[in-house]
């Protein structure tokens, strides 16, 4: 699947969401419709665990992909290269983190980092984060879904950063 030009119609968000080779079509579309909805850039990290096209996607980005801006990188290392480049900071969401995602403080050019549905991302990817958050739960719950975490800590972070304001 192409990278998706720029739609100038939609209100600039300079925080991020970035997807480390998503598992689950329906998720990465759930995604991709959250982005848009928000005017939030997503970033793909191949490989993913599934083909990545339109149809894939279908089912959790419905009709709301047209209006998605999205860039895929070809690989983890693409995709650091560019984040270093471009000098913005990496915030991991992942269970492993002691810092609570309530706690933390977010700023513009943040880029919000969700690991794969199966396995989250590797300890060298984990170790490239500027910051760690986890989302607060029972200590008895292994995890919540990726799609739902992802807009839980971006809805936070847009809070912080003043984004709403100018969505409503």
């Amino acid at each position: 699947m192409p990278k998706k030009p720029e739609q100038s119609s939609l209100q600039k968000i300079s925080i991020a969401l970035a997807l480390y080779q998503p598992d689950i079509a329906q998720n990465t579309g759930t995604m991709l419709r959250l982005g848009a909805c928000l005017g939030v850039h997503v970033h793909i990290i191949h490989p993913t665990g599934f083909p990545f096209s339109a149809k894939a996607i279908k089912r959790g980005a419905l009709d709301y992909l047209e209006h998605a801006e999205f860039t895929e990188h070809l690989s983890w290392a693409h995709f650091r290269d560019w984040q270093v480049e471009s000098g913005r900071r990496l915030v991991l969401l992942t269970t492993k983190a002691s810092v609570s995602m309530y706690a933390a403080s977010y700023a513009e050019g943040d880029i919000l980092l969700m690991g794969r549905e199966s396995a989250g991302v590797p300890d060298a990817v984990a170790e490239t984060a500027d910051l760690r958050i986890r989302i607060p739960m029972r200590q008895t719950m292994r995890s919540l879904n990726v799609a739902v975490s992802a807009s839980l800590v971006l809805g936070e972070a847009l809070r912080q950063t003043g984004h709403f304001e100018a969505l409503t």
